[in-house]
């Protein structure tokens, strides 16, 4: 494989490092870059990952990403409504073992120190708030770890600490990749123009007409609420009488489901989070797909996502190059 870096930019050798950033649904767009980068024939020497990045990251580590990219391709919302195993809500709404299976099926299960690219996944100490990046032990857990979207994955006990997703505190893992040993990192920042399109429905300038027009297009096919429609009857059916004012609030239209609430929300605190840290600390490529149509849990929609990563994966490398 060419090193690109060093060919075609004229820079001493580098050790070049894949942050992968959070974005549930918006994950599978980092199967498009990798692809995009392998094409380019660009090494990666370490990888690290936040939330759906982890995951993505942990099966590109075990060196089997094309198997994942089959499968997600063949997902539909039942299959994904079946794997969000709704619980009583106590510390979240999905419990994660069947997520832990799927995870399970994809990434090989060694510790995280045997695979053949170092790798790390990035999780927050739900008691201290500190950031806990995890590069040793069981690489299942330290998916499922980082995958815990406080209120709606119940959180995940490692090591005698409560752990939930690192989104809520570093959700592109730039400075993770370079503490591995990464000089030269390759960023994909999942977040950057999603709350405009998901949240407040505005539209302005050039990307008005393009927006509107996804908007009658989501309209028209009427896929905007099977998952979330399926989740939710899953809560309905949950028979606590504590629940009963949930869904009695869930019947009302002006007002989004539980789910809703609870996405949209933290899509709009990693978008903050991210804008943050990459501004502390930039990455030397910074790959932003526009996935801002995709809401959180549109994990069906996998064709879409891998297609635009691989789109601005291939732009920024070009863009790089000088080409």
């Amino acid at each position: 494989m060419i090193n690109i870096f060093n060919k075609k930019k004229r820079i001493p050798s580098k050790k070049v490092g894949l942050a992968l950033g959070s974005g549930s649904a918006r994950g599978w767009a980092h199967i498009g870059v990798i692809r995009a980068l392998s094409e380019a024939g660009i090494r990666i020497d370490y990888v690290a990952g936040t939330s759906i990045g982890a995951l993505v990251g942990a099966v590109y580590a075990s060196g089997e990403i094309d198997a994942l990219e089959e499968v997600v391709l063949q997902l539909d919302w039942k299959e994904i409504a079946y794997l969000f195993d709704v619980v009583f809500p106590k510390s979240g709404l999905i419990d994660g073992k069947k997520v832990s299976v799927f995870i399970q099926n994809h990434v090989k299960e060694i510790n995280i120190e045997d695979l053949p690219l170092p790798f790390c996944a990035v999780s927050t100490d739900l008691t201290t708030g500190d950031e806990v990046a995890i590069s040793k032990g069981n690489i299942i857990e330290a998916v499922r770890a980082s995958i815990s979207v406080p209120g709606i994955f119940t959180p995940f006990k490692k090591n005698g600490k409560i752990l939930v997703d690192g989104g809520l505190v570093n959700a592109v893992p730039v400075s993770v990749v370079r503490n591995m040993g990464a000089d030269f990192v390759i960023a994909v920042d999942l977040n950057h123009n999603i709350i405009g399109s998901n949240v407040s429905g505005k539209t302005s300038g050039r990307d008005s007409g393009k927006r509107l027009a996804e908007k009658k297009k989501l309209k028209k096919s009427k896929k905007r609420n099977k998952l979330v429609e399926a989740l939710n009857k899953k809560i309905g059916a949950i028979d606590f009488t504590a629940l009963a004012h949930v869904r009695q609030w869930m019947k009302k239209e002006p007002l989004p489901s539980i789910f809703e609430v609870l996405t949209s929300s933290a899509d709009i605190m990693e978008t903050q989070i991210t804008a943050i840290r990459l501004k502390a600390d930039p990455p030397d490529i910074l790959i932003q797909p526009n996935l801002g149509h995709l809401k959180f849990l549109e994990y069906n929609r996998a064709k879409e996502a891998i297609a635009e990563g691989y789109k601005e994966g291939g732009n920024q490398i070009r863009k790089f190059l000088g080409k």
